[in-house]
């Protein structure tokens, strides 16, 4: 990869671009040993791929928001809202907190999130860890 990637990229490809394949949105924008830490607990390349196609089968359409955005060599933080409208008709509003780590080519090699239902049903907290 040439160009880092960055979060907007990769969310547009992974939950907005249904009809790119998944596991090439994933081998753009998240090296092979990717680990993320979302809300305290962590998951491996495979766990969040399981994490990725179970919201693709909930989710109709949505945006990112970018709020703030910085990068220093190989690391990588923003503040972004995810709003997510499903198949079942809610719409919400996720605030997320990212700190991140990218590998030599400038994919994500490591995650860490921490987020907030800013909008939407209750339930729509469980979202950012549905496998």
């Amino acid at each position: 990869m040439t160009t880092p990637t960055d979060i907007t990229r990769a969310i547009n490809d992974l939950l907005f671009t249904p009809e790119l394949d998944l596991a090439e949105a994933l081998d753009r924008h998240f090296a092979p040993d990717y680990r993320q830490r979302t809300d305290g607990v962590w998951s491996d390349r495979d766990s969040f791929a399981q994490h990725m196609t179970r919201l693709r089968s909930l989710v109709r359409g949505g945006s990112i928001e970018v709020h703030d955005e910085f990068r220093d060599g190989s690391r990588y933080a923003d503040r972004h809202t995810v709003t997510v409208e499903q198949h079942n008709g809610r719409t919400s509003r996720t605030e997320v907190y990212l700190f991140a780590e990218l590998a030599p080519d400038g994919r994500f090699l490591r995650v860490e999130e921490t987020t907030l239902l800013v909008a939407g049903h209750a339930d729509d907290r469980d979202l950012a860890h549905i496998r």
